[in-house]
């Protein structure tokens, strides 16, 4: 049995579906039913699925409200790994906690390894850094996999928000030189059921692993991939124009590189992603098609 916290976010739900379509025992936990900041609630959870392994999906993750709504940024990324990760050592229980690559400062040319030093330039970031590092402090028997850039049919997300505003918007401004690599919930949702079970039974394969999409590009180049895809279906093809960071000022700073070598994640659990544009394509096809049927609906 496998427990995932954080049961109604872009990830839990993804890995719901995935769960049911491969016939694998998963209860998913939304934090209503499972604050994971409530060392009691972790633990009665416990108790009464017997997991054989935790997944942290549950985040605080408005990056730039987090700049005012410090505690609750700290709640979630911080405090809660910290209660969850006791509670499984207690429990003797594995777990795989999802990051970010808002850990790294994004000043790094090339992308960024497991090992290269963390340098969060934001509070979001510092959060998640100091929940990995809560993580690593309270279970030896542990995965940290950090992603970035995810989007899914579910929830808010940057690939949801440019479709709706695609409708109704002849021109967009989106930024040119932050880059990474969109990364389908779907996808990593297919990541964590292939690992999982495979740490529950090596504690050897514990430690911080990155997995993001294939390949990489802008918000820039993931908007106009996006619209050119519902295009075709919609009709609708708004000037996509090409904007600097410094023209999009934000409450929070973003990493100018956000793109994540991923090279030990495949060697060592053999599970390699679709290229970026796969599965935005194959994700922007449906979020299209839902939105003509409530059109119509």
């Amino acid at each position: 049995m496998i427990v995932v916290f954080g049961g109604n976010g872009q990830l839990g739900r993804e890995l719901s579906r995935a769960a049911a379509s491969r016939g694998v025992s998963l209860r998913a936990l939304s934090h209503q039913e499972a604050d994971i900041a409530d060392g009691a609630a972790v633990a009665a959870a416990q108790t009464q699925y017997k997991p054989s392994i935790v997944v942290n999906a549950a985040a605080y993750t408005k990056v730039d409200r987090a700049e005012i709504e410090i505690e609750n940024a700290r709640s979630g990324n911080e405090t809660g790994p910290a209660v969850l990760a006791g509670a499984c050592a207690t429990a003797g229980i594995p777990m795989v906690h999802v990051s970010t690559d808002y850990v790294f400062d994004g000043a790094k040319e090339g992308a960024y390894l497991e090992s290269d030093p963390v340098y969060p330039v934001n509070v979001y970031g510092r959060t998640k850094a100091a929940g990995e590092d809560a993580v690593r402090g309270e279970l030896k028997h542990h995965i940290i996999l950090r992603t970035a850039w995810v989007y899914s049919e579910f929830g808010q997300n940057f690939l949801k928000t440019i479709l709706r505003l695609a409708e109704t918007r002849d021109e967009l401004r989106i930024v040119a030189d932050q880059h990474g690599s969109p990364t389908s919930a779907a996808e990593i949702a297919e990541a964590i059921l292939h690992i999982a079970p495979l740490l529950v039974h090596d504690p050897g394969l514990s430690g911080t692993y990155h997995f993001t999409a294939h390949g990489e590009t802008t918000w820039y180049g993931f908007a106009s991939r996006a619209i050119g895809i519902a295009a075709s279906f919609t009709g609708r093809n708004p000037l996509v124009i090409p904007i600097a960071t410094a023209d999009y000022p934000t409450p929070a700073k973003r990493p100018a590189n956000s793109v994540l070598d991923c090279r030990l994640f495949a060697q060592t659990f053999g599970f390699l992603p679709r290229h970026w544009t796969e599965a935005v394509d194959a994700t922007t096809r449906v979020l299209v098609a839902s939105r003509a049927e409530s059109h119509v609906a």
